[in-house]
């Protein structure tokens, strides 16, 4: 018999953009960028319960999704770099992996670099296929033991997607819950939607701050892609997955552009690629909205807005509209595959991208919005079956597709010129609906489609 576990949430307001662009790394951010932040923040809540010093084990059980698809997706490594007190946002890849080895090694964890702890990971990381929460599959029970076995502290956590732990809000200037209102926002002020969402993020922090997190946001964007454009070889995990991004890049700069609409689809896929197989093999990423989307928005920014004569307002104008249309997803349904599969990820990134380019191309706000609809109308019910619980099949090539789904919804809504029949709200109504529909066994828990389908070699 399932059990189930209470949940304590925190009342929403309006996000920050920011907080659906973190800096993070792969292969998942539901399940890797999540988990690190939540064990770190119930470690660091014994400073506020007298210290670190009663705590002689900690006992992490992997719920729901992060339990079905925790090894492929790097949980228990998350698990340990949250304990060991690293941030998604600051910790270098290359040196994580050698501080989960030894934990495993010695069995010894250092508490945020301050308590020495026994931890075997085998027996302190449990798998729980069994306890699931109602609200969300993506659940964390962290249990803190004393000196004589007792228990001193526990906490329920869930990644509820793109990262997020807890939907922290903040007053704003122009707050809106709907496209509706959004739309309205931007009509009663003749500004349009990237304007309105800089003005929200103004209650947040100064204009010139945010105006320099967006650019390092890019920054770190173009940088993942340039990573992936260079890197060669397989991607870890037992599926033996070759990296293609390198050699296709080379094909193209090699190659005479002929005809530059026949090579768009190339240039859209390589950079997609060149992303999630960097996602894939545990490097930086940012979520966009999510670690298992996150090469498609890179990808059109990359193309349409930081190529050689590129500004950075061009970049700005795409992450500000693509961030506030993320909020209402993440605010009226879901950006996570384990609740709504990966219409809710992929679907979710394309519907963005579609509308920060349309914004970048001069599109009306009703054409943005527009756009966001067709983008996410073509991906209603996209499953998410990653075989063998890796972030590699279908991801890395549903990426790509992703990216030119994005340019083509955005086209056509530049050459519309009458209202929408499908409003932006309606298509996420429906996309939140599908994802409560849809079986559990195509929303990240490899247990249907692709995943019991395809041979593990």
């Amino acid at each position: 018999m399932q059990k189930s576990i209470p949940f304590i949430g925190e009342a929403q307001r309006m996000l920050s953009i920011l907080d659906v662009f973190k800096v993070g790394i792969g292969p998942s951010s539901s399940h890797t960028v999540g988990p690190i932040r939540i064990a770190k923040r119930f470690v660091t809540g014994f400073r506020s319960h007298g210290g670190l010093a009663p705590v002689a084990r900690i006992e992490v059980r992997l719920l729901g999704s992060l339990a079905f698809t925790g090894e492929g997706h790097a949980t228990p490594k998350a698990v340990i770099l949250g304990l060991l007190g690293f941030d998604p946002e600051t910790l270098d890849p290359e040196i994580v992996d050698s501080a989960a080895a030894e934990v495993h090694a010695t069995r010894q964890l250092n508490l945020m670099g301050e308590h020495l702890i026994n931890f075997d990971p085998v027996r302190d990381i449990v798998f729980d296929y069994d306890t699931l929460s109602d609200l969300h599959p993506n659940g964390m029970r962290l249990i803190a033991y004393g000196k004589a076995g007792e228990i001193i502290r526990t906490g329920d956590y869930f990644s509820t997607g793109g990262g997020f732990i807890a939907s922290n809000g903040t007053d704003v200037r122009w707050p809106f819950s709907s496209a509706a209102e959004l739309l309205d926002l931007c009509r009663a002020h003749a500004l349009p939607m990237c304007e309105i969402v800089l003005g929200n993020e103004d209650s947040m922090r100064p204009r010139d701050e945010t105006l320099a997190r967006l650019d390092r946001i890019t920054d770190a964007m173009m940088a993942c892609i340039d990573r992936g454009l260079a890197a060669d070889g397989l991607l870890p995990g037992r599926l033996k997955v070759s990296r293609r991004a390198s050699a296709l890049w080379q094909t193209l700069k090699s190659s005479a552009v002929s005809n530059e609409r026949e090579q768009l689809f190339d240039w859209l896929n390589v950079y997609a690629m060149a992303v999630n197989e960097e996602n894939a093999a545990g490097g930086q990423v940012v979520t966009a909205p999510t670690n298992g989307a996150a090469g498609i928005i890179p990808s059109v920014i990359r193309h349409y807005c930081k190529a050689e004569n590129g500004v950075p307002d061009k970049a700005r104008t795409f992450l500000l509209t693509a961030g506030g249309i993320g909020l209402l997803y993440k605010q009226r349904a879901s950006i996570s595959g384990a609740e709504m599969g990966c219409q809710g990820e992929v679907g979710v990134a394309c519907s963005m991208a579609a509308g920060g380019l349309a914004a970048v191309w001069g599109g009306s706000p009703s054409q943005v919005a527009q756009a966001a609809e067709i983008g996410m109308e073509h991906n209603l019910g996209l499953t998410c079956d990653p075989v063998g619980g890796l972030v590699q099949i279908p991801c890395i090539e549903r990426n790509a597709i992703g990216a030119v789904k994005a340019v083509n919804a955005a086209r056509l809504a530049m050459h519309s010129t009458g209202p929408m029949k499908v409003s932006l709200d309606q298509v996420i109504e429906t996309m939140r609906q599908t994802g409560l529909d849809m079986s559990s066994k195509y929303k990240e828990t490899s247990q249907g489609g692709l995943a019991v389908n395809v041979v593990e070699c």
